[in-house]
């Protein structure tokens, strides 16, 4: 169809007669009504192709739904095997766990019983040393004891006593001597020890004679107050600490008791 102006038309409108115009309205309207055929077979066409893609979206949707489907299920096949093998291993992991507990329980329950025999019998031989060491402790003494006051010959002791309680105001024992030599003016009070290896001993037997001086025997009233240590065996330091703390000292030599003489200038302490 040729494109024209408004002009145009008109002039060409004027050479037109009622026939050919209405041949040109005839013309038209059968151009629209083939246009409208083509636009309705368009249309049709085109719902066609869209039913058919639908059709093929949906067939796609449920393929793919099927795949994530199988999939999932598959995934859910071995996670439900791999739980059940961790649970069957963890299931195995608690009774091997179980059984050691049990087992260390067993033994610490032995061990408990062979600790408590250990302990019957340790104490049994801390008994029997302990035993031991007061018969040893009693034997020395005895044998320090002997004829003990024939160790001084600058002294007249006639007499020994041994293990002499000392009593306070309230007839309570404060402490014991355990050898008192005894003359007419003079007393010596003699502490014994299995081994004199502590000073400490020393200070002890430097306490005892305040007390023996504080609550005296009837042995001790009245007289003068030396002291001595002895022992199986001397340490010569604290051999050499007690002499500066004005005691004589003895020691076991073979078979009998010696006076270990004092150092020049010895004095000893009268309490």
């Amino acid at each position: 169809m040729l494109e024209m102006t408004a002009e145009e038309a008109l002039e060409q409108g004027k050479n037109l007669n009622f026939q050919q115009v209405w041949v040109a309205l005839m013309e038209t309207r059968a151009q629209f009504k083939e246009t409208d055929r083509k636009i309705a077979e368009l249309a049709k066409e085109t719902d066609r192709k869209i039913v058919e893609l639908a059709k093929e979206t949906d067939r796609k949707i449920a393929e793919y739904a099927n795949e994530a489907a199988k999939e999932a299920a598959e995934r859910s096949k071995e996670f439900d095997r791999k739980m059940a093998d961790y649970a069957r291993e963890s299931a195995e992991e608690a009774k091997k766990a179980w059984q050691i507990i049990t087992e260390v329980g067993r033994k610490q329950a032995e061990t408990a019983a062979q600790l408590k025999k250990l302990d019957e019998k340790v104490d049994r031989m801390c008994g029997n040393v302990g035993g031991l060491n007061r018969s040893l402790g009693e034997l020395i003494e005895t044998l320090i004891a002997a004829r003990l006051w024939r160790k001084f010959p600058d002294y007249d002791f006639q007499r020994a006593y041994q293990r002499i309680p000392l009593y306070d105001e309230k007839r309570q024992v404060r402490t014991d001597v355990d050898i008192l030599l005894v003359d007419t003016t003079i007393c010596m009070a003699v502490e014994v020890k299995r081994e004199l290896n502590r000073k400490d001993d020393v200070d002890d037997h430097v306490k005892r004679m305040g007390l023996i001086r504080r609550y005296p025997p009837e042995q001790v009233c009245g007289k003068q107050l030396l002291g001595a240590m002895a022992g199986g065996v001397v340490d010569p330091e604290v051999r050499d600490y007690a002499h500066k703390c004005g005691f004589h000292v003895l020691e076991l030599t073979g078979e009998t008791v010696s006076l270990v003489p004092p150092p020049e200038g010895f004095a000893p302490q009268n309490w």
